[in-house]
């Protein structure tokens, strides 16, 4: 695909140019989302139609114009040529679902993490996604082992779409879709209820912490996500356990730490598994 791409784009762009295009665009079912730097915007219909030949499952190129930001963790979109539907179906580790790229967050660059976690959880599992979206993590989880995932997201869209992937994958009771503030959700309804609790929201987990531990039973695992800058790729793991260690005084045990991603320079997206003692 890269060759291809690479290929098709060699006509208009540089091969400095062509290789920052071709890593910063993503295929989500039939919609290719592609981050084109500013220096390229004149050429962004060219890029497009290029793109649009070449991947033949696409229907439609779009650019995107903001980052993920807000509460809703949603992303402007401009449509450069094709369909101007933004809701798609995605394929995933014998999972289906239906995904909106512009109304409700979602990542397909978040893949090998999701399959990850799905297969550290056990059977029988009380798991709180606490920032769900529209429910990949929850529904692959549940598809590969016999647990019960209550699916939290503030963005009503992505509620009704993690509603909606639950039918479809035929896992109604052992996914639960719930809409509104997690802090609140917890607070409210699911103390001490879970056995591990995934905290999806990087540049915010600190604030959740505390209602995370309290969402667990005496003893449990957070999967606790941040963003880490590291100057050297290497010690970032090692930076998130010590940033976890030094926001809590819990009783608790590092079991593993990695980086999920890159997320700017010198920035990485990091989880930290931690098990938690809190008696």
């Amino acid at each position: 695909m890269t060759r291809m791409l690479k290929k098709a784009l060699e006509s208009i762009l540089t091969d400095k140019e062509s290789e920052q295009l071709v890593s910063a665009f993503d295929q989500i079912g039939d919609i290719i989302i592609v981050r084109i730097p500013e220096s390229l915007i004149p050429k962004k219909k060219i890029i497009g139609n290029a793109l649009l030949e070449q991947v033949k499952t696409a229907k439609s190129v779009f650019y995107q114009s903001s980052p993920v930001e807000g509460d809703f963790r949603t992303r402007n979109l401009e449509i450069i040529t094709g369909d101007k539907k933004t809701e798609t179906e995605y394929k995933e580790n014998g999972c289906r679902f239906i995904v909106d790229v512009e109304k409700a967050f979602f990542s397909p660059r978040l893949s090998t993490e999701r399959e990850r976690i799905s297969n550290l959880v056990n059977d029988g599992d009380v798991i709180v996604n606490m920032f769900g979206g529209v429910g990949m993590f929850s529904l692959l989880a549940a598809k590969k082992k016999s647990c019960t995932v209550y699916n939290i997201d503030i963005n009503p869209i992505a509620s009704r779409l993690c509603e909606e992937n639950i039918k479809i994958n035929k896992l109604k009771g052992r996914v639960i879709s719930l809409n509104g503030d997690s802090s609140k959700i917890i607070q409210d309804k699911l103390q001490e209820k879970a056995d591990r609790v995934l905290m999806l929201l990087p540049e915010r987990s600190d604030e959740f912490l505390d209602v995370a531990i309290s969402s667990l039973k005496k003893n449990g695992v957070i999967h606790y996500y941040s963003h880490i800058h590291a100057e050297k790729k290497q010690d970032a793991p090692k930076l998130s356990e010590e940033h976890f260690l030094n926001i809590n005084n819990i009783k608790s045990k590092i079991i593993s730490s990695r980086i999920v991603r890159p997320v700017g320079q010198r920035f990485y997206q990091t989880v930290v598994d931690v098990e938690v003692q809190k008696s």
